[in-house]
């Protein structure tokens, strides 16, 4: 009977410590990606000219993009899914390698390339997107009250799991 005891509590135990854990945003997870196409998504137009630009961070789909030559920013977050709850819209960063070799980090917010932006005496513009660009939208996880409630669960019924078996096995 006292394994029996000691085997269920280990249970509730290990049940308690993974019912609540948090869960880790995984990039890049879409559809296209479970199947094995490897972030990797298509928009060309075959009667254009197209180009390949990526996007990484914050955003719902991460990955590479061929898309015509044309497009811009917006036309890439738009493709990408948007941006997440956890991304830092101020500080969008775009990345260029011009054909000397030279890296060129271009600052953007967010709020500025969708806002109506011409009553303003310098206008933002929409950066046009070049082949090899690479738009970064930073961010960082935030924790929210269930995920402090949920770590706070998990230890204190660790702890109770580990007081009633002690006291299970010392009152013997």
């Amino acid at each position: 009977m006292k394994k029996i005891f000691i085997a269920v509590l280990l249970f509730f135990t290990i049940f308690s410590l993974n019912c609540f854990a948090q869960q880790d945003i995984q990039f890049g997870k879409s559809a296209k990606q479970m199947s094995g196409s490897g972030g990797q998504y298509d928009y060309s137009d075959p009667n254009a000219v197209n180009i390949k630009v990526m996007v990484w961070g914050y955003v719902k789909f991460p990955g590479q993009y061929i898309l015509p030559a044309n497009s811009n920013v917006i036309n890439l977050l738009s493709l990408a899914g948007g941006p997440i709850q956890d991304a830092e819209l101020d500080g969008l960063k775009l990345f260029r390698i011009d054909k000397d070799g030279n890296q060129t980090i271009t600052d953007l917010n967010y709020e500025d390339l969708l806002g109506d932006n011409s009553s303003l005496s310098n206008p933002v513009q929409i950066p046009k997107l070049l082949p090899g660009d690479v738009l970064l939208i930073p961010g960082a996880p935030k924790w929210y009250f269930k995920d402090y409630f949920g770590l706070l669960l998990s230890i204190v019924s660790t702890l109770a799991s580990i007081a009633a078996v002690l006291v299970y096995v010392y009152k013997k």
